[in-house]
This record gives structure tokens, C-alpha cells and sequence, in this order.
């Protein structure tokens, strides 16, 4: 079997310099960015990936240009849930890093807490609560670890993505999105209580991913895909076939908002 492949490699071998800005890309948004001149890597071949197991994420490093930038995108995540380790994705990002990310742009799938944020809209994520308690910086011995999460959505990033938004006449909304474990979806009363404390969307994924990148140094933003209602608020039968449906019809709408954000990041 031949050896893994480390940041070292994948910079050597496919002649990748500095690569300033990357996005993680959630459920059924794999395709969402088309970058040019694409180099892939399975994430199987990339030494401490985990593999997702989860249908809808192809598990794939892609780095290719826009206008000659280049950019470097994780296509796919795993999840707390798939392997009960809140550092799941600390590898990836740190690769992130050393190829040379200074932003990072996470998306994702979530259901809706709130009426006058519908099922198929855009939300950019303003802040987070972490409902499920977890760390991905638990076991971490150094003082890096007390991470400073005050400011940890970048505001320029943000306006960016909103200006994009305005270029495509895509209204994009902006809210709090909640952390939970999974994989089974809330309770009427998780999301009850969880609307009582703020919470705008909610979602299996991404916050972890945020305090991983903060603590690496790299400036965050995030976008949620609306793809349901959460439990209790509609009559809709809500499954990850759903999201993954939703999600891809979405697709177009978050593509176009992206191709504009890369001209201005």
C-alpha cells in the first residue's frame, strides 16, 4: 500500500503554491464552486483524513483557480456523530493552514427555527450555540486551546457574501445556528427550548469546524442552506433524503453567490 499523502506531497507533486481562502462544503453541495484546472485527492489518500460515511458528502480535496486565484475546497466532512470524536476534522483544517488558508468559508445544511427564514433560503451564520457540549479542543495541552470565540464569524467576510448576494438578487438572511450532536434529528421540545435561547437554524455540523479554524488563526464565515423546517414547526417528514434534496436545489442559488464572493476575497 503506498504511503499516505502529507501537505509536503500534495504541494510537491501536483505544484500547488499558496493557496489563500478554502471552503468546506456540506450536504448535496459538493458542486457548488467550479474552479478550473482542478486537481482531486481522495480524502482516503491523504494521511489522518477521516472518510465520510454520510451520503452526500464525496470525501474529496479539490484545488483548482478562479480568475487565477486558487482555492481549496473539502468536499464533504465528517461528523461528531459518525466517529464520536469533536476533532474529526482537525487534520483537514490544519492541511488548510499549511497550504496557506487565511479564510475559510463553511457550509452546510440546516432546518429553520423561524417562519421568515422558509425552507430553501440562504442564511449566513452570525454567531453559534454549541447545544451539544462538546469541544474539538478538549485534550489540547497548550495555551492556544481558550480559544476567544467573541468575534468568531468574521464581519468582512460576511459583507462580502452579503454583497454577493445582492449582485445575484439573492436576498441572504443572517441568524444564530445551533450545534446538536445528531444523528438523529431534535425533538419539538430540543427546539423549543433551543428558539427560547436564540437559536435561528439548527444544524449537525460546523461549529466545531469554527473553533478548529480559530484556533489555527484562520478567519471563518458560514452559510446554511435551509432544506426543512425543524421538528414541530411544519407538517414536513424530515430525513436526511430531504436535506440532501433540498439542499441540491440550492445549489445554483449558493454557487452563484460564491463565484461573486471569490472575486472580492
Amino acid at each position: 500500500m503506498s504511503a499516505k499523502l502529507k501537505v509536503k506531497d500534495i504541494k510537491k507533486n501536483f505544484g500547488i503554491n499558496v493557496v489563500k481562502a478554502g471552503f468546506i462544503l456540506g450536504s448535496g453541495l459538493s458542486n457548488a464552486i467550479p474552479l478550473k484546472d482542478k486537481i482531486i485527492i481522495d480524502y482516503n489518500d491523504i494521511d489522518g483524513f477521516n472518510i465520510p460515511s454520510v451520503t452526500g458528502h464525496s470525501g474529496k480535496l479539490v484545488i483548482g483557480t478562479i480568475k487565477k486565484k486558487s482555492f481549496a475546497i473539502l468536499s464533504g466532512r465528517t461528523h461528531f456523530y459518525e466517529n464520536g470524536k469533536a476533532d474529526t476534522m482537525r487534520t483537514p483544517i490544519k492541511i488548510l493552514k499549511d497550504l496557506g488558508v487565511e479564510k475559510l468559508v463553511l457550509t452546510n445544511a440546516a432546518g429553520s427555527l423561524r417562519s421568515n427564514i422558509p425552507t430553501g433560503s440562504i442564511m449566513i451564520i452570525k454567531d453559534h450555540i454549541n447545544f451539544s457540549g462538546v469541544n474539538p479542543l478538549i485534550g489540547e495541552n497548550s495555551e492556544e486551546r481558550f480559544v476567544n470565540l467573541t468575534s468568531a464569524y468574521d464581519k468582512d467576510i460576511n459583507n462580502m457574501i452579503l454583497e454577493s448576494g445582492n449582485e445575484n438578487n439573492i436576498k441572504i438572511k443572517e441568524g444564530v445556528y445551533a450545534w446538536f450532536s445528531g444523528p438523529s434529528f431534535e425533538t419539538p421540545a430540543e427546539i423549543k427550548a433551543i428558539q427560547y435561547l436564540g437559536a435561528d437554524v439548527v444544524g449537525m455540523s460546523t461549529v466545531p469546524e469554527v473553533i478548529l479554524a480559530r484556533y489555527f488563526k484562520i478567519k471563518v464565515a458560514g452559510i446554511s442552506v435551509i432544506t426543512n423546517m425543524a421538528a414541530g414547526l411544519s407538517n414536513e417528514n424530515i430525513s436526511h433524503e430531504q436535506t440532501k434534496e433540498i439542499a441540491k436545489l440550492s445549489e445554483k442559488k449558493l454557487s452563484n453567490i460564491i463565484i461573486s464572493l471569490l472575486r472580492k476575497i
